[in-house]
């Protein structure tokens, strides 16, 4: 039996009743925390095996921890990153490096709750226009720089057991709009798109999980990628990511129709599983509902991303953060 098409979040730090009947029914191909979610390190990890328990098995476990503004775990009980742009800059010459580290410690942090996926590294490029939602959460304006720092954070999750999640693919950074509110529209060019926005994508195209942009890249098709059919072929087949993708909040105001029509889209446009969160339990069954199970292409890519999962590897917690401290002159 297929997994079900969807990740899906809790309400609160423990599952209420109809949740856990919920889950056990729709069978998620995983979860999603946010901060609402989190309050020790024991309710933590009780809540990923209560999510676990409901679907009888390893469900992947994600979040968001990017560092800065976007980062669900919070001091003092995890440790509080610089905004990514903030962080590459004063690195400087030792950002590839300080990258592989500052993720290497993120995926301690998170296997230690039994997290093992986090929605990172985000490759979206830095042009004038960049809305503020996004801006200090990208890593520079250069594609190469941009896929390199990209590569060695996904690296640094990979090595500590967690598994990246890439993203805003196929490119959010060339937006002046924020997509939680509204939908963006990109008017360049796809020889441009190709040089630049794309560029990171692709030398990322490797990576088990991706997310998508709901953004409209005109050259490509008038919806959103999360919707379009022609854009989603262009990642599978120009781009070259043959990892599972998931859409981005499909509750956001970016997306127009009820959460049922959207799931359908979205996996008629080719991504593989649905990501619906921050909504009603109602709403979250409907969504489930009308996704069903994965198709069996999502399936395969399901099963290849979950056996990307490793056991990390050894390091001394101690000494990374004392590297890491040193290359960015005394913070992280």
């Amino acid at each position: 039996m297929n997994f079900g098409a969807t990740i899906l979040d809790a309400d609160g730090g423990a599952l209420s009743v109809d949740e856990k009947a919920f889950f056990r029914e729709a069978d998620p191909f995983g979860f999603i925390l946010f901060a609402r979610n989190i309050d020790t390190p024991d309710q933590v990890y009780g809540l990923c095996s209560e999510m676990r328990e409901a679907v009888g098995r390893d469900a992947p476990i994600t979040i968001d921890q990017e560092g800065g503004r976007v980062q669900r775990l919070r001091g003092p009980t995890w440790t509080e990153h610089l905004p990514p742009l903030d962080f590459v800059r004063r690195a400087g010459d030792n950002a590839e490096r300080a990258m592989y580290l500052r993720h290497r410690h993120i995926a301690h942090e998170l296997k230690a709750l039994s997290i093992d996926s986090n929605c990172a590294p985000m490759v979206d490029i830095i042009v004038k226009d960049t809305h503020d939602f996004l801006r200090n959460r990208c890593y520079g304006t250069s594609p190469a720089d941009i896929a390199l720092l990209g590569r060695a954070a996904a690296d640094g999750m990979l090595d500590g057991g967690v598994l990246p999640v890439l993203k805003h693919i196929p490119g959010h950074g060339r937006t002046d709009l924020d997509s939680h509110y509204d939908l963006p529209r990109v008017d360049v060019s796809l020889d441009t798109l190709r040089e630049t926005d794309f560029a990171p994508f692709h030398a990322l195209n490797d990576l088990p999980m991706g997310m998508t942009a709901h953004v409209v890249y005109e050259a490509v098709d008038e919806v959103p990628a999360t919707l379009s059919r022609a854009t989603m072929t262009l990642i599978r087949e120009e781009i070259g990511f043959d990892g599972l993708i998931m859409t981005d909040d499909i509750g956001m105001k970016a997306l127009s129709g009820t959460v049922d029509q959207i799931a359908r889209r979205s996996l008629e446009a080719g991504c593989d599983v649905i990501l619906h969160c921050n909504a009603p339990l109602a709403s979250r069954i409907a969504s489930a509902n009308a996704a069903g199970p994965m198709s069996d292409a999502a399936q395969r890519r399901a099963e290849a991303a979950l056996a990307a999962r490793r056991t990390p590897d050894d390091i001394d917690i101690a000494d990374l953060n004392a590297e890491l401290e040193a290359l960015l002159g005394g913070g992280v």
